[in-house]
């Protein structure tokens, strides 16, 4: 997501709860090793708090006053992590950028709800293929495995709170980490189910498959952005706007396979069932970037969408936002001049990328980050391959969300041409620039002219 600052928070003290009338302060510090920036960036939601420099030893340290009890997040560039605040935590994190959420723990006051949020990440993250392999399973065998898997976590949670004394708010985070993930493999359920077996969607599942969602709440500010939370939020509203189309437009599957349709069922679910502002505003954003990056092609039904995307959200950078969007996708189309932007080059010049492109008449842009170090291990050999198939092709690679000397200790690391290998500084203007919509993408030109710029890595060639 584009992190739009909404400015400076104002650190009130009306919430203050001692007798005295003075705020207890929070304390955040710790160490990074291995640090990839100078500074560490404390957010409370998409707005900034505050910023500190690490120190000679690599450490830092945050003193408030008067913050609102809930989750905020530190960037330590390029990587972000959670942390739930609450008056008087004294918290100390201790954390190795070659392992940015394996490594990272918490001590002091407040530190068991943070350490137990970085468990359950982790715990869910190791789970991904074990329950991947369950979506061939019918559904009351894929619910029953699912239930399982989170009756261990809710047990683990109430040892936690039989031994740590955790406020209610607290202890509703440390529950929705275990739930919204839980409740998102089974609103994937009938769409990884198909695609397993082959067999037809399952959407109208009866008996208590989809129980929890009598308890779900559409609109608990203080989970907006919380990342399963959200995510649950998209595929919810993904699987019941399916259902409601199936039923609504004469069970035609070709309506539901019509973007434009689609996606306005999905303005409409929200519209009708989210009344807090902010998060329908991140939900039709989010509707909005998926319909555009999916369709790629600029078109009437795109702009009669963009058009009720604007009657509806009440954000007014996120209305920029959509518009640059497309701005960009219709600047991306075949035959139009690629766009232009600097690079930092093996010896920290600055090139830009029309210069690059322009060496070779045959060019394959591909992009990577060493915040996904797996990715990053996979595409290099994939390129490699690539290279060998299609020695007319030059591959430029742009690294991403990395900093300078950890792009350069990769690419002398992982032994690759210099002359094909550039780091990006500014991932705003790069993504926007070039609409970096999935993993995998890769710009192909011929000259400084775009052949195609919403190509696939592994199926374009």
């Amino acid at each position: 997501m584009v992190r739009i600052l909404l400015g400076l928070i104002v650190l009130s003290t009306l919430g203050c709860s001692n007798k005295s009338g003075e705020c207890a302060s929070v304390f955040f510090g710790g160490e990074i090793v291995n640090p990839t920036s100078d500074y560490v960036v404390l957010y409370r939601d998409d707005a900034y708090i505050d910023s500190v420099k690490l120190d000679d030893n690599n450490r830092f340290s945050f003193t408030l006053q008067g913050i609102d009890e809930g989750l905020y997040h530190f960037d330590h560039a390029p990587e972000l992590q959670y942390i739930y605040l609450q008056e008087g935590d004294s918290l100390l994190a201790r954390l190795n950028t070659v392992e940015f959420d394996e490594s990272l723990v918490f001590s002091g006051k407040g530190s068991e709800v943070n350490n137990f949020l970085v468990e359950m990440f982790l715990t869910y993250e190791n789970e991904e293929p074990q329950i991947y392999s369950y979506y061939a399973l019918d559904p009351d065998s894929f619910s029953k495995k699912i239930d399982s898997l989170r009756a261990i976590k809710i047990n683990h949670l109430n040892e936690l709170v039989a031994d740590n004394q955790l406020s209610d708010r607290a202890l509703n985070m440390a529950k929705a980490s275990i739930d919204y993930n839980s409740y998102i493999s089974k609103e994937k359920y009938p769409f990884y189910h198909k695609r397993k077996t082959g067999e037809e969607t399952i959407h109208d599942l009866t008996g208590s498959f989809y129980g929890y969602r009598k308890n779900i709440d559409l609109n608990n500010r203080d989970l907006t952005y919380f990342r399963p939370y959200f995510d649950f939020m998209k595929w919810h509203f993904g699987n019941i706007s399916y259902m409601t189309c199936l039923k609504d437009c004469g069970g035609d599957q070709e309506a539901v396979s019509d973007r434009l349709h689609f996606n306005k069922h999905k303005l409409y679910l929200v519209d009708s069932l989210v009344a807090e502002k902010e998060i329908r505003d991140i939900l039709f954003r989010n509707i909005a970037v998926d319909y555009l990056l999916k369709e790629h092609n600029p078109s009437q039904e795109c702009q009669v969408f963009i058009d009720k995307f604007h009657t509806l959200s009440s954000n007014e950078e996120h209305k920029e936002e959509i518009d640059q969007l497309y701005k960009g996708i219709k600047h991306l189309q075949p035959n139009n001049v690629l766009p232009d932007f600097n690079l930092k080059d093996a010896d920290n010049q600055n090139i830009s990328l029309k210069e690059i492109v322009g060496r070779k008449k045959n060019t394959v842009i591909y992009f990577w980050t060493a915040t996904q170090k797996k990715h990053f291990r996979d595409v290099t050999l994939h390129v490699a391959e690539l290279k060998k198939k299609h020695p007319h092709y030059n591959f430029v690679g742009i690294s991403l969300k990395t900093s300078y000397p950890q792009w350069k200790v990769l690419v002398e690391e992982y032994k690759l041409d210099k002359n094909n290998q550039f780091h990006g500084e500014n991932f705003k203007e790069i993504q926007m620039a070039m609409i970096i919509d999935k993993i995998n993408k890769c710009v192909i030109t011929k000259d400084t002219v775009i052949v195609d710029a919403f190509a696939d890595l592994y199926t374009s060639l």
